[in-house]
Order: structure tokens, then C-alpha cells, then sequence
């Protein structure tokens, strides 16, 4: 049968450069970075290396980049660390479709005492700059909004969210989870204090990721034990996965105008196909967003449905967020743009990468009319 992924929002194929650049720190050159001996400066060469690679990257400075195991320890440590440092503020800003490591932090946070807005999007997704413009407070510590949501694919207008804070004296921090590597991000002429991504997103290995955080700020560990990472994130560093990390930024550096060109193509191919499906819709901006995403709901049935007929024809695909896919919660992303709880149950998201091809979608376009249709057929939704 047929294999085709087109979930590469929930994760991404290591690339085989990137396997072969991680393979010597396992076996031959597995010294700890701590250590002063030639196996430990070996370790230390490469930690400080790749240090420089994942800043190129986003045009920041090598000393700016704190290595995590993931987005969502970036997120917690970019949220807690900040707001923890800022002894006489004590609100924050951030949007109602962040990802839950975003959103579950400043809900924990609120049980400390913290006040949170939550401000809502427009029907495509957008935040809207002027009413985070609005929310700044006097006690406003930080704002945060994701560079492009997971989910639907939107992006948002971080620069010109980024130069109001900056404008306010307020700290801005943006999960690019989804964008890094996949379009331009300049954290300098953006405005960005902090940036959450991960390694796993952009065909690196999982368990690693990285938190920028602009000299300026303050910010405190969320983990002690000793000196690792500037002092901010204690621990023997993950060299391989580190190592693994960097040549992935550095291939994707290379690449990145030439896969989005490819997958841009693929995706405005696969959309014009599923809108043709009656009861058809495209959730998310039609412009703004990420070169790989397709995000539709299909009314009178069920996303998960879909998800499992489209495995069994070889296709692997999601009904949103992987980290909430065992959820029987509609989407709170597409609920927050205005959807039905029962149209949201009925979403598909599609996400493709840099190996996908004409051919993938072409059978996608094929089997998934045949398959919303059989579903409607026996589905309760379209016979009340």
C-alpha cells in the first residue's frame, strides 16, 4: 500500500544529514561538555558550534540561544522565567489559539496570583496589533503570541506586535514552533525578546530545542543544579541531539526558499482540490500562512473519522493539534475563530514537507472525496 505524511506539523522525518552529523556524539566523541579534559573540550567545541549555527538562523547572537528538550519547556521557561524575574509586574498578555504549553502555563500562573488577558482573533486567526496595543497595562510583564498557530497555520503580525511592546518597555516572547526554519524570522528587526523552537519541527531529532532570550532580559532558571547553558538550564547538555539540531538549522538556511517555493505550490494545489468537496472549508488565512499547512472542516462528520479512513488508504493526516489529538474537546483554536463545536469536530489538517510531491497529492485529491462522502452517508449529523 501506499505511504504517505502529510503531518509533518506533528513532526518531521530526521533528515539523513542530520543523523549522520549526530552519530560520532554517541559513540566516538561522547565526552561531557563540563569536562576539561580533550573528550569533554571535544563536546564543548560542538555545543558552542551548533550555538552559533541556531542563532544564524533567526540573526541572533550565538550567547542568546538557551538549549531546552523542546518548544514547550522554551515556552514554560520563556513565561515563568520572565514574569518570575519581574517583581512589580504581574499581568499577561496572550492570545485564545496559543498552544497549550502557552496557554496551560499562564492558567498556572493565574492560580499564583498572576492576572492574564486573553485576547481573541478574527475569523481567519489574526490578533489584531492595536487591541494588544490596548491590553498594555502599567503591571503588563510580557506579551505573548505565537509567530504562525499549529493548528490552522495563520501567521501573525509579530513584528508589528513586537515594536509595541518594545514601545511600551513590555517583554515580547513568540513560540515559532511552527515557522522555524520554515519562513524568514529576524529576531532583531522583529522585536523579539524571547523565541521558543524545537528541533523535531524541521527534520532534527526530538528531545532537543532551544529558548532565545535578548541579552537584555532577565530572566530566571526554571531548572537548578548547576552552571549548564549560562546558568539557566541545568544539566549535561544533549550533544548529539544539539549537534543534530544545528545541521538541521543550517540545511534548513540553505533550503528554505526552495521548500517553501515547493511546498506553496502542493498546498495552494491541495486547497483548490478540497474546497471542490461540498461542504468545504478552509480554516485559517488564505494568505497568511505557513507554506505548508491546509487546515479544512467538512460539515456532517467527524475529523477523526477521516484521520483513520485516510490511514487505512496510506495516508497519515490529523484532525489539529498532535499534543490534544486524543481529545474529544473541540478545537480551541477553531472555536476561537468562530466555529461551531460540531464543525470543529469536523477538521482535517494537512501538513506537508519538503519530500511531499504532486503525485501525494493527486491521491490524496483522489480517495478523500470518496471517503467524506461514505462518511456523510452513514453519519447522525446530516440526517437530523
Amino acid at each position: 500500500m501506499k505511504r504517505i505524511y502529510m503531518d509533518h506539523a506533528a513532526t518531521t522525518p530526521v533528515a539523513q544529514e542530520v543523523l549522520e552529523a549526530m552519530k560520532p556524539y554517541f559513540t566516538e566523541k561522547y565526552g561531557n561538555a563540563s569536562s576539561i579534559h580533550d573528550f569533554g573540550q571535544e563536546a564543548k567545541d560542538a555545543l558552542e558550534d551548533s550555538r552559533i549555527k541556531v542563532a544564524k538562523l533567526i540573526g541572533a547572537n550565538p550567547d542568546e540561544i538557551i538549549f531546552t528538550s523542546g518548544g514547550t519547556e522554551s515556552d514554560n521557561m520563556a513565561i515563568k522565567g520572565t514574569v518570575w524575574a519581574s517583581r512589580d509586574k504581574n499581568h499577561i498578555i496572550t492570545s485564545r489559539i496559543e498552544h497549550h504549553a502557552v496557554l496551560h502555563t499562564c492558567e498556572f500562573l493565574e492560580k499564583q496570583g498572576f492576572k492574564v488577558t486573553y485576547l481573541p482573533v478574527d475569523k481567519y486567526g489574526l490578533v489584531k496589533p492595536a487591541q494588544v496595543e490596548k491590553a498594555i497595562k502599567k503591571n503588563t510583564a510580557m506579551v505573548s503570541v505565537m509567530h504562525a498557530n499549529n493548528e490552522i497555520g495563520t501567521i501573525e503580525p509579530v513584528a508589528e506586535i513586537g515594536k509595541i511592546c518594545r514601545d511600551a518597555g513590555v517583554l515580547f516572547h513568540t513560540d515559532a514552533v511552527q515557522s522555524f526554519g520554515k519562513i524568514p524570522i529576524d529576531v532583531k528587526k522583529m522585536n523579539i525578546d524571547l523565541l521558543s523552537a524545537s528541533a523535531h519541527k524541521l527534520y532534527g531529532p526530538k528531545g532537543v530545542g532551544c529558548l532565545y532570550v535578548r541579552k537584555e532580559v532577565n530572566i530566571k532558571p526554571l531548572i537548578h543544579g548547576g552552571e549548564h547553558e549560562f546558568g539557566m538550564r541545568s544539566g549535561t547538555e544533549n550533544i548529539a541531539g544539539i549537534v543534530g539540531f544545528a545541521k538541521a538549522c543550517e540545511i534548513a538556511n540553505k533550503n528554505m526558499a526552495r521548500w517553501t517555493e515547493h511546498e506553496t505550490k502542493l498546498r495552494d494545489k491541495l486547497i483548490e482540490g478540497c474546497l471542490k468537496i461540498p461542504g468545504s472549508r478552509l480554516n485559517g488565512h488564505p494568505e497568511k500562512r505557513l507554506p505548508n499547512n491546509a487546515n479544512f472542516c467538512f460539515s456532517d462528520i467527524e475529523g477523526e473519522s477521516m484521520v483513520i479512513h485516510l490511514s487505512m488508504k496510506g495516508i497519515a493526516a490529523s484532525t489539529g493539534s498532535a499534543c490534544s489529538s486524543k481529545s474529544l474537546k473541540p478545537s480551541h483554536v477553531l472555536t476561537a475563530i468562530g466555529l461551531s463545536p460540531k464543525n470543529a469536530h469536523g477538521s482535517l489538517r494537512l501538513t506537508l514537507g519538503k519530500d511531499n510531491t504532486e503525485h501525494d497529492i493527486d491521491y490524496l485529491l483522489n480517495v478523500l472525496p470518496h471517503i467524506v462522502k461514505n462518511l456523510r452517508r452513514i453519519s447522525p449529523f446530516g440526517n437530523r
